[in-house]
Formats: C-alpha cells, structure tokens, sequence
C-alpha cells in the first residue's frame, strides 16, 4: 500500500494566501481554474471566502477547479495530469491506496499559515481519460472530464470525505514553525517519501523539512503495521463530526 501526501487548495502562489478555517472546520478553496471549468466559487458557496483569501483577486463569480471533488455519497474524483500523474504512475499509485489531501490554511485566530491534512480518497479505481470520459463524470463537471489537461489524464475514484473539524491530529506544521517544517509519523524515514531524498530535510525531533513545490508525495508502506496503524488513526479524525 502507498500513502500519498497530495498538495491542494490555495497557497502564496495559487489563489494568493491561505484556505480558512472557519467555526472550526478547514475549507479548502480550489485553485483558480486553468482551463476547462464549470464551477465558481459562488456555486461552492466559497465566494466571500475566496475573495478575502485571494485579497481581492478572485470574486465569487471566477471559476475554479473543483478538483478533488467530494460528493453526497461518500466518495471522490480526483484528476492528475502531466509531470504529477507521471510521478504517481512510476511510484505504482493504484487500487488500495490512499490520498491524504494537505493544503496551506491560516489559523482561525492567531493568523498563523500552516499545512494541514483536510480530506483522504482511498482508490478503489484509476479512471484513463485518453479515450474520452465517462458520461458521469462530464455530468458532474469535474474539470478533467470537461476537457483533455494533458495526454495522460486520469481520474481516481473511491472513497473519500472532508474533515469537519481543523484538529491538532491533522495538522502537519510543528507549533510555531514555518509552514514546510513539519512533524513527521515515527514510521516514516529518510528514503521513504518520493521528492525527498535529501538528508538534510531529515531532521532531529521527528522534524521535516517538506519541500517548497511538488503535488504528490508518495511512501510505499507495503504491509508494515505501523504506517497502517498511523493512517487508520488519520481517517478516524477525519470521519469524526
């Protein structure tokens, strides 16, 4: 089994600042849409949220890109395209694994930006959108079925919620740090997490120190029981209302 780390949702340079917590929950606010989009953020009821995040930048009636899309019935769609799916493909991403979705988020009341895990997918499916999409898909409006991003679009699917709660549990960054100096699982270890082969982000005190760009951070756990241990606490929060 792998466990990815799968960047998401406004940052400094993607929407212009942090997503919200707001009355306790992370929002995560889709990244402005690139191309093929049906979705604003008024429809998202993210309007007044994007428009503060971006500082004016964005307004409730500029599309996003709704990606991961998390539906009523438990379940999620997300896309990747490009250099990203290239990476997940090479490392083996597939069926049993999971996405735990992370993004930059500002603290409901000391300001401070810091990265926090908000939702997870477990992938029961791989999606090739190289022959067309699904018709589901397109009548949904997910952004990768609207329209080809690149030769090699594919769309996860499986289970997969939002958290409800912005708990000390899910958040990544140590107190008081900068946001890329994360509080790492015990399980996890120098030559274990892909983009990160360099010693020196390894630090002392279960620190890491994440790298400033990249999407999808991939640890193949196989079928050691920490890493499982660790993640089933993970989904545990993020399921608790």
């Amino acid at each position: 089994m792998r466990i990815i780390f799968s960047r998401k949702g406004f940052d400094s340079s993607a929407g212009g600042g942090p997503s919200p917590i707001v009355d306790g929950r992370p929002v995560s606010l889709p990244i402005p849409a690139g191309i093929a989009s049906r979705t604003t953020y008024r429809s998202l009821g993210l309007g007044e949220h994007a428009e503060r995040a971006s500082r004016g930048r964005l307004g409730p009636d500029d599309l996003c890109h709704h990606d991961p899309m998390f539906l009523d019935d438990g379940s999620c769609a997300f896309g990747q395209c490009g250099a990203a799916q290239t990476h997940l493909a090479r490392q083996g991403v597939g069926k049993g694994d999971v996405f735990l979705f992370f993004g930059l988020f500002r603290n409901e009341t000391t300001g401070e930006p810091h990265h926090r895990i908000f939702g997870y997918l477990e992938v029961e499916e791989l999606v090739s959108l190289a022959q067309g999409a699904p018709e589901e898909l397109v009548a949904l409006g997910h952004p990768h079925a609207l329209e080809m991003h690149h030769r090699n679009d594919v769309v996860y699917r499986g289970p997969g919620r939002v958290a409800e709660r912005a708990s000390d549990a899910l958040r990544l960054t140590v107190p008081g740090g900068p946001p890329s100096l994360w509080n790492r699982p015990e399980w996890l270890r120098l030559g274990e997490l892909s983009y990160h082969d360099r010693a020196d982000r390894w630090l002392r005190g279960q620190r890491l120190r994440s790298v400033a760009r990249g999407q999808e951070f991939v640890a193949d756990v196989g079928r050691r029981r920490a890493p499982r241990e660790w993640l089933a606490r993970i989904l545990a929060e993020i399921k608790a209302s």
